[in-house]
C-alpha cells in the first residue's frame, strides 16, 4: 500500500458540495451512496459543474457521505440529493496512490498514526478527497488524499 505516514497540515476552502448521505456501517453505505451518486450525476451535471469528488464520513455515529464539489451554488439538485457549503479548515492530510480497493486499509492505518502521533482533533468531517478521476486515470495511479479535522 503507497500511503504517507508523515501528516501535512493543510487548509481545505469552503466549497458548495452535494451528497447522498447514508448512515450505519460503511462497508454496508459507502458503495450503496457512490451507485446512487452516480446514477445522479446525470441530472446533477445537467444544470451545475461538478469540479471534483470527496467523502465525508464521521465514525460515531457512522455517517458517510459521496459527493461532489461544485463549482459554484447549487441549481435544480434531483431530490434525494443533498446540498450544503462545506466550511473547510485545518486538516492532517495523508495521501493514497493506488486502488480505492486499499481505503478501508489505510483508513485504517491513517487513524493508527493520529493516535500514535496524539494528533488534537476537531469534531468534524473526515475527508476522503479523490484528486483524479478514476473513468480516466490508470488504477495504481488513482490519488486520494485522506484528510484528518486537526484542532
Amino acid at each position: 500500500m503507497n500511503l504517507t505516514i508523515e501528516p501535512e497540515i493543510v487548509t481545505q476552502p469552503t466549497t458548495h458540495y452535494v451528497f447522498i448521505e447514508k448512515i450505519g456501517p460503511f462497508l454496508n453505505t459507502a458503495a450503496q451512496a457512490w451507485q446512487e451518486l452516480h446514477h445522479l450525476e446525470p441530472a446533477i451535471s445537467k444544470h451545475n459543474k461538478i469540479s471534483g469528488a470527496m467523502a465525508l464520513y464521521k465514525i460515531g455515529p457512522k455517517v458517510y457521505r459521496a459527493g461532489f464539489l461544485l463549482a459554484a451554488a447549487p441549481e435544480q439538485l434531483p431530490p434525494d440529493v443533498q446540498s450544503i457549503q462545506f466550511g473547510g479548515g485545518k486538516y492532517s492530510r495523508f495521501v493514497l496512490t493506488g486502488s480505492y480497493s486499499n481505503l478501508p486499509e489505510a483508513s485504517g492505518r491513517v487513524w493508527s498514526i493520529v493516535g500514535e502521533k496524539k494528533i488534537p482533533l476537531r469534531d468534524d468531517f473526515t475527508i476522503e478527497h479523490y484528486t483524479n478521476d478514476p473513468k480516466t486515470t490508470p488504477e495504481d495511479k488513482l490519488v486520494t488524499e485522506i484528510l484528518i479535522p486537526t484542532a
